[in-house]
């Protein structure tokens, strides 16, 4: 995916003057709520004009209640609110809003969607675990090595988390999902379940026990890490996780998205790191170079998992996505576009 370019001049037709029409999507998820906005840049794919992120943490106490609190509510449409005027200024010809974990769990989802549509005019969509692998995967498929005919991708989300079987290789040339595994097990659910805090190194630790055996059926219905010795496996994570810890061990002062996206790590490495920070106490983690104190509870459970993930699946390298259900919703739109010239970009 291309960086950022410059934006132009917005006309009233929902088009830059510059660069022809812009396309938005957001993903509001049970932690982050993103924004992403782009046009259409050849053969590159995304020339990305816009990417805002706000933690709006939608899915604070649903692990305990099953419902959206007010106060998680209110978050998330100011966020949503923001977004919205966001493409407006921007001229955004088209956009979709999806909704991940949180939203389609929760018991009073309704009237939260209810609530979004009459406070932002916005049409939230919550989307199914298999929807969301599909779009995570068509964001993901640039990185997607076409010498190796499978790919474990795997996603660490705040309220979920999911493994994604994927194979190449057909005639079209496009990527396949053969199988999926979603858990309800996710950073922000499970630090708030953990209550993740210091001293819970041995909570975390029964955690990823409790993860691998889990992870266990999958792989044995593929034969995943028998398979990753011949080579012919790729492994990509995407995650803030997986990105944080990629720019830890890169030496990252701070976090650019330019050197960590698409860079191929030494899983051990980042494992080892994993099992590190897990073990450690709040302060260590708020200390480290693009965590500080508001997600350095949740870097512990996140690590926890990962963790689970390569004790079940040790492969040598890991690909770092920063990317996801955002670029999948705008590669599809500018596909569709494509399809489709002669049609009107705006609703």
């Amino acid at each position: 995916m291309a960086g950022h370019g410059r934006q132009g001049t917005a006309g009233r037709d929902g088009r830059l003057s510059a660069h022809g029409a812009l396309y938005g999507a957001v993903d509001l998820g049970t932690h982050n709520c993103r924004l992403l906005i782009a046009g259409a840049d050849g053969q590159r794919g995304l020339r990305v004009v816009d990417a805002v992120s706000s933690a709006a943490r939608l899915g604070e106490g649903l692990a305990g209640s099953g419902r959206l609190k007010p106060a998680a509510m209110d978050r998330a449409i100011a966020a949503l609110a923001r977004f919205q005027r966001r493409m407006s200024r921007l001229g955004v010809a088209r956009a979709r809003a999806v909704a991940t974990e949180a939203c389609r769990s929760a018991a009073n989802r309704a009237e939260f969607l209810d609530r979004v549509l009459a406070e932002t005019g916005m049409e939230l969509q919550p989307i199914s675990p298999a929807e969301e692998s599909g779009l995570t995967l068509a964001g993901c498929a640039p990185l997607l090595d076409p010498a190796r005919p499978r790919t474990l991708l795997f996603d660490i989300g705040g309220g979920s988390t999911e493994a994604i079987w994927v194979e190449q290789g057909h005639e079209d040339g496009i990527p396949r999902i053969r199988d999926l595994l979603s858990l309800p097990a996710g950073v922000l659910t499970l630090s708030e379940r953990l209550n993740c805090g210091d001293g819970a190194a041995d909570r975390l630790r029964r955690t990823g026990d409790a993860l691998d055996g889990a992870l266990a059926d999958f792989d044995d219905r593929h034969g995943i890490a028998r398979a990753l010795g011949d080579g012919g496996i790729q492994v990509i994570g995407t995650s803030g996780t997986v990105t944080t810890l990629a720019a830890v061990l890169l030496g990252l002062r701070r976090y650019r998205r330019a050197l960590v996206d698409g860079v191929e790590v030494d899983f051990g490495r980042i494992a080892a790191l994993c099992r590190d920070l897990a073990g450690s106490d709040r302060a260590t983690r708020a200390a480290l170079p693009c965590v500080g104190p508001e997600r350095a509870d949740l870097l512990g459970v996140g690590c926890a998992i990962l963790a689970a993930l390569h004790r079940r699946w040790p492969a040598e390298r890991l690909t770092v996505a920063d990317r996801g259900i955002r670029e999948g919703i705008l590669l599809r739109m500018l596909a569709e576009e494509a399809a489709s010239p002669a049609a009107d970009p705006r609703p």
